[in-house]
């Protein structure tokens, strides 16, 4: 029966990392194409790479659907003034 059990955790365990693995390929696919349509360059988990004029500070962020970064915030003028800069291509990059 210990045998039993450690098979079975075992391919609960290699399901569970193929979720995962299966998961994170999708959101990196997901970040890589967003941040693609907007003509922006992008790091190895396909995340848009910007200068965020809020924080002053390099950031990977992933794109909406509205190729906005997550982290936008409409109320903010300095958010307000990256997603226009990002719709120009203008926006500083690294």
């Amino acid at each position: 029966m210990a045998d039993d059990e450690r098979l079975a955790r075992f391919i609960r365990d290699t399901l569970r990392s193929a979720e995962q693995q299966l998961s994170d390929a999708k959101k990196a696919y997901k970040n890589g194409k967003r941040s693609a349509e907007a003509g922006l360059p992008r790091d190895e988990e396909g995340r848009a790479r910007i200068v965020c004029r809020r924080h002053a500070e390099y950031r990977a962020v992933s794109m909406d659907e509205q190729r906005r970064p997550v982290c936008y915030d409409g109320e903010n003028t300095d958010c307000q003034g990256c997603v226009e800069d990002i719709r120009d291509g203008t926006i500083e990059t690294w």
